[in-house]
């Protein structure tokens, strides 16, 4: 079924330097988008204590919703919430794309998006890269040894993903967790039999600090993978692994090559 509306959910605590950033880019991706096609763009603004509400109010069009639990789990299912209540109709055609705060979408992320949900797919599951600017010019180079254009990793990161409304409201939605509420997500809707599509054509810039919201978020595993205390390359960055909630950065990649379509067993 063709998508008639985009919500875009993006949850931020305490995000001032940079949601202004991120809310520019997905200003710009949304106008890319087909006029036939609705765009509503959620911020939760998550016990946040510094400026990122002020910054959020210079975007007229950008909607907010307020948790205070700190927990990112729960802050991008309340946008989800938030934005399905207000899209209402069949959600089969109204899509939902998550991003970060601390990220940068390229012009073409809800262009691909749509692209690859039309095609069929009610998963998509995108790459991120972090900011050089974060990164020694050692790990940049390694970092970029570790990817192979056209071969997504399949890594499920928020900062870069998308799904179909009405197979995450079957998959149960986004649970409230600290960390890896993503991952959990993932994991249900591919059990749920959704069709799941891992591609690398809209590579989502992040944040590459090394204290991030969660530990064990994307902070956490550029830390693991750039030890500061231990400058060998780390080896083996790129073997396949199970997906699982207890392993986020890992994926079942036997089945895919590129932007395909994966239908669950």
């Amino acid at each position: 079924m063709s998508v008639r509306h985009i919500a875009v959910v993006i949850p931020a605590r305490d995000e001032e330097d940079l949601v202004g950033r991120c809310l520019a880019s997905v200003s710009a991706a949304a106008h890319r988008l087909p006029a036939d096609v609705s765009v509503d763009v959620v911020v939760v603004l998550d016990g946040c204590q510094d400026g990122t509400a002020d910054v959020v109010a210079c975007f007229p069009a950008v909607r907010t919703v307020v948790t205070r639990g700190g927990n990112v789990g729960r802050a991008r299912a309340a946008g989800v919430r938030s934005a399905l209540a207000r899209a209402g109709g069949d959600l089969a055609d109204v899509w939902v794309a998550c991003t970060d705060a601390d990220s940068e979408v390229p012009d073409g992320w809800l262009v691909e998006q749509l692209r690859l949900a039309d095609a069929g797919a009610d998963v998509v599951v995108g790459t991120v890269r972090p900011d050089p600017r974060d990164l020694l010019p050692e790990e940049v180079e390694q970092w970029r040894g570790t990817r192979v254009p056209g071969r997504p990793n399949g890594h499920v990161h928020g900062a870069n993903l998308g799904v179909r409304a009405s197979s995450y409201v079957t998959a149960g939605g986004f649970a409230p967790r600290r960390e890896h509420e993503d991952v959990g997500l993932v994991v249900a809707l591919h059990a749920a039999g959704a069709r799941i599509v891992a591609s690398d054509v809209v590579d989502v810039l992040t944040s590459g600090r090394r204290e991030g919201r969660s530990p064990g978020g994307y902070a956490g595993y550029l830390t693991a993978l750039f030890p500061r205390t231990a400058p060998d390359p780390v080896v083996g960055l790129d073997r396949p692994r199970p997906l699982t909630a207890d392993d986020p950065h890992g994926t079942d990649r036997a089945a895919r090559s590129g932007a395909v379509l994966v239908a669950a067993d």
